[in-house]
């Protein structure tokens, strides 16, 4: 039986790279076999990531909201890919 891991501190960052690269179908294997400085999100993307990781930080951490948003605008900064323009065909 393959079971998920439980998301806990020790594994929150990882999880949410993971989570971030499912939007646009790539895995976390593929970010080191790959260019992926070049991979954008749609801004739906990134509305879906920021709501989701949001409320995973306020679960995990048990921050308020204020802290959480904090928190992710420091992981989106540092770990975060780049918003797709309208004209921007690439992934």
């Amino acid at each position: 039986m393959n079971r998920r891991a439980k998301i806990n501190r020790t594994n929150i960052a990882t999880h949410l790279m993971k989570y971030q690269l499912s939007l646009i179908g790539k895995e976390l294997d593929d970010a080191f076999e790959e260019d992926w400085e070049d991979w954008t999100i749609t801004q739906e993307q990134y509305d879906e990531f920021k709501r989701y990781s949001i409320g995973i930080l306020k679960k995990i951490f048990k921050f308020n909201t204020n802290k959480a948003k904090k928190t992710f605008d420091w992981f989106y900064n540092h770990f975060g890919l780049k918003i797709r323009q309208d004209n921007d065909k690439t992934n």
